[in-house]
């Protein structure tokens, strides 16, 4: 008897067993054995439903012996690749895409080895995306002794977080690990006693500070501790160590602008030769809009300029960025009378009224520091700076406080 798919029922043969001369037993003999058939055969017959199997299994093989091949990473290795992927990393979305892949990638990508090596630009998140996610792998980098992520937290909650404790803490766990950036930044705070008030100044703290990231070769400290030294601003005046420390800003300023590969795109109608070039014409312009000031020795090269060369503007740390951001996009200023730095790279504000010194020529202009003033005067404020008689303050109001200027120093703008 055939069923309805053509396969024949077993037959049952009764034997006789001559021995015992009576039926002991059946016996079932099967007409066509599994192993005389061919397997598509009975799959096709036994099993109508289609075998739900990877294409990767070989014939015979079962799920439980088919494992992935990264399962079969072991985690060290894993380990090694991601943090070399954080710290090549160009931006946020690099690292994040690599943490939402899997729950392993994720687990080892938060894994103190990795975070401690993120790079800066992994960390550059925008002031207009900023939450409490962001915040919280900031501090978990930061935790991992991430010294970028400490500098850059640190300037977050100092300065538009409003917590300055805990900002100055960041800002010094970094510095301890000799971070030239959070070096300088404590620096600055010491000179304007930012966070507190004018009698919280310490003048030769903020150059013992600004020494050591000189030392580091950061070139904003190099420029700021030359001017100090010039000017006998918290140090004794030393003036020739003081053009020493502007000379070698300027010069560490032109290699870093022609080892970059990228300076030559970034501005393709600035040729080189000219970072060296003098411009007679503005130099006579300067001295007949500023005629009270004293032309300094050796202004005729650029690289002994208190500003340095012609060269490209730097590119702004993402702190700095992420500061300037979040004073413009946000409706309320930093405060009532409060002023922002006049560096559009910088993007510090005031913590108190009066906090920063103004352009000592114009008064148009602040500025937390003379790096800042070196910088914007060369990009920018150069073609508007012009002598007037009373300042006026934001509020409509005559100014005319004295030694307001950066440091103290008339001949800074004017002469340069």
């Amino acid at each position: 008897m055939r069923t309805r798919g053509g396969l024949c029922y077993p037959r049952v043969i009764a034997r006789m067993c001559p021995e015992k001369g009576i039926v002991g037993r059946l016996c079932l003999d099967v007409a066509n054995r599994r192993k005389d058939m061919d397997n598509n055969t009975i799959e096709s017959v036994v099993s109508r439903k289609r075998r739900k199997v990877s294409p990767e299994t070989t014939a015979g093989g079962t799920h439980q012996n088919n494992i992935h091949f990264f399962d079969s990473l072991p985690d060290d290795l894993v380990l090694t690749i991601l943090t070399k992927l954080s710290s090549t990393s160009t931006s946020p979305s690099d690292f994040i895409n690599v943490l939402i892949t899997c729950k392993r990638l994720n687990r080892l990508g938060l894994n103190s080895l990795v975070l401690a090596e993120v790079s800066p630009k992994a960390m550059a998140v925008k002031a207009k995306n900023w939450s409490d996610s962001a915040h919280r792998f900031l501090k978990h980098c930061a935790d991992a002794g991430n010294v970028e992520a400490c500098y850059t937290l640190g300037m977050i909650r100092f300065y538009c977080l409003r917590n300055r404790g805990s900002g100055a803490s960041l800002l010094a766990k970094a510095a301890i690990n000799s971070h030239a950036p959070s070096l300088y930044s404590l620096a600055v705070i010491q000179f304007n006693g930012s966070g507190g008030t004018k009698n919280d100044k310490d003048l030769r703290a903020g150059v013992a500070l600004c020494a050591r990231a000189a030392f580091l070769g950061h070139i904003d400290a190099l420029r700021e501790l030359g001017h100090c030294l010039q000017d006998g601003y918290g140090v004794r005046q030393n003036i020739t160590e003081g053009r020493r420390f502007l000379v070698q800003a300027n010069a560490r300023e032109l290699a870093a602008v022609l080892s970059s590969s990228s300076s030559a795109a970034a501005s393709p109608g600035m040729p080189t030769r000219s970072w060296l070039a003098w411009n007679n014409l503005h130099s006579l312009r300067l001295s007949h809009a500023h005629a009270h000031a004293p032309p300094l020795s050796g202004s005729s090269c650029p690289l002994l300029s208190d500003f340095g060369c012609n060269v490209p503007a730097p590119e702004a740390h993402p702190a700095n960025r992420f500061l300037s951001e979040w004073f413009a996009t946000r409706v309320e200023p930093p405060g009532p009378g409060l002023r922002m730095c006049s560096h559009v790279g910088c993007g510090r504000p005031e913590t108190r009224r009066h906090e920063f010194r103004r352009c000592s020529v114009c008064g148009t202009v602040n500025y937390c520091s003379r790096a800042c003033q070196a910088l914007d005067w060369k990009f920018r404020h150069k073609a508007d700076c012009a002598p007037v008689e009373v300042w006026v303050d934001e509020e409509g109001e005559e100014d005319g406080e004295e030694g307001d200027g950066v440091n103290g120093d008339v001949q800074m703008v004017a002469g340069s």
